[in-house]
């Protein structure tokens, strides 16, 4: 383990946060006394602004997915208040960096090869395969001439993607040979190809402890997240039918479960599909060890009073999360509206939609003026951002499509 002198004067516990988001998706200094502990934050510029004001100490890096980076942030934050006692990161994409410094420095958490199966894609799918669940078909590639062969057995369309990605970066549907053309193995290798499902596509969101779900809701999206990245809005609707949900809550521990016999929080896509008696079924789609994204955390908290950042927080800390509360009556949902133009880019209109009916009952938009930033946090630096509740699903679907349909958001090159 590395050792290094404590600067700090109270020499107080010292917690490194790795953070990306400008808006609050984490409540940090709820999650841990900041006066109490010398809780310092390694952040690209674009998240600095959701720093809590009591942080002991900050470190700017271009990118918090960069292990060499972070890796200097933290030792010039060690070098102030003394050697790291848990490090911490919420974001998808720095799980492994936060993972790696953990293993350096002998702290409780996630390793690396804990979260493998959650990042690497063909692990996954393996995983879920050899323990006997349904997964579509799939295979790693390095050339078009495997995918060739591929759908030689299994037929097009295709889906191909990154054996690690999130927010659905170089995700791509491929519809015979001529669509592989613009792939560049070199840089894009190793790449997963699989079988195209048409079933629609949940999101499962919540806590997995002792083999079951501890708290969890199950949501079908209004749209595709591959969708969004071609411009469409893409929303989510919290499902209420018993069929289904009896259905999602069969198949998750078991998804779960081949992948980890930890308390994990996590975020689940499944097919749910329908068998010839009309019953409910569910085939894994991928699943990540973090809490989901999107405006999940926000009406987790609001709708159903359980902080899933919270949980996952104490999880990285070597503690439990409170247990789960039973769910609310309510039903939620959220919407995300594409960028209006390349990032970065100065919104010059906008139409704000809350106050209207049907219509969300919160929203995230930048105001004239603002400059929409080319932040990694995909999901959040977007055209439009907004969160609803109702009594039934079709209640709160009816509001998002009327949103969706709307709102106005304009800009210009910044």
């Amino acid at each position: 383990m590395p050792t290094t002198r404590n600067e700090d004067a109270g020499a107080r516990r010292h917690v490194v946060v790795i953070h990306r988001w400008r808006d609050a998706y984490a409540h940090y200094d709820d999650y841990l006394d900041h006066a109490t502990h010398a809780v310092s934050y390694v952040t690209p510029e674009v998240g600095a602004a959701g720093v809590p004001a009591a942080a002991a100490g900050v470190v700017l890096v271009a990118a918090t997915d960069d292990l060499v980076e972070v890796r200097e942030a933290v030792w010039e934050l060690t070098r102030r208040h003394g050697a790291p006692q848990a490090v911490v990161a919420l974001k998808e994409d720095d799980l492994l960096i936060a993972a790696q410094l953990r293993a350096e420095w002998g702290l409780a958490g996630a390793t690396p090869q804990d979260l493998l199966p959650f990042r690497d894609k063909l692990e996954m799918c393996r995983r879920v395969r050899d323990a006997g669940l349904p997964v579509p078909a799939f295979a790693a590639v390095s050339a078009a001439a495997d995918v060739e062969r591929f759908a030689a057995r299994h037929g097009w369309p295709l889906v191909l993607k990154p054996v690690r990605g999130s927010s659905s970066a170089g995700v791509r549907i491929v519809h015979g040979p001529a669509d592989l053309a613009g792939v560049r193995w070199g840089d894009e290798a190793p790449l997963l190809v699989q079988v195209r499902r048409t079933d629609p596509i949940y999101h499962v969101d919540g806590l997995f402890r002792d083999g079951r779900l501890d708290v969890w809701r199950a949501s079908r999206y209004v749209n595709t997240c591959l969708g969004f990245r071609d411009g469409s809005y893409l929303g989510s609707v919290e499902e209420t039918d018993p069929a289904v949900l009896a259905a999602v809550e069969a198949a998750a521990p078991r998804f779960l479960a081949a992948l980890t016999a930890a308390p994990t929080v996590f975020h689940l896509e499944v097919f749910v599909g329908t068998g010839p008696d009309g019953t409910p079924h569910c085939s894994f789609l991928e699943v990540g060890a973090r809490v989901g994204g999107a405006e999940i955390p926000f009406v987790w908290r609001d709708l159903h009073g359980y902080d899933l950042m919270e949980a996952a927080f104490a999880l990285q800390l070597g503690e439990q999360p409170a247990k789960g509360r039973p769910a609310s009556g309510a039903v939620g949902g959220w919407l995300l509206v594409p960028a209006p133009a390349e990032r970065p880019c100065r919104i010059t209109a906008v139409t704000p939609m809350t106050g209207r009916v049907p219509g969300p009952y919160a929203e995230s938009l930048l105001a004239a003026g603002e400059v929409l930033p080319a932040a990694d946090a995909y999901y959040e630096h977007v055209g439009g951002r907004f969160r609803f509740r109702g009594a039934t699903g079709a209640e709160v679907e009816a509001a998002i499509r009327a949103t969706a349909r709307d709102f106005r958001v304009r800009a210009a090159p910044a």
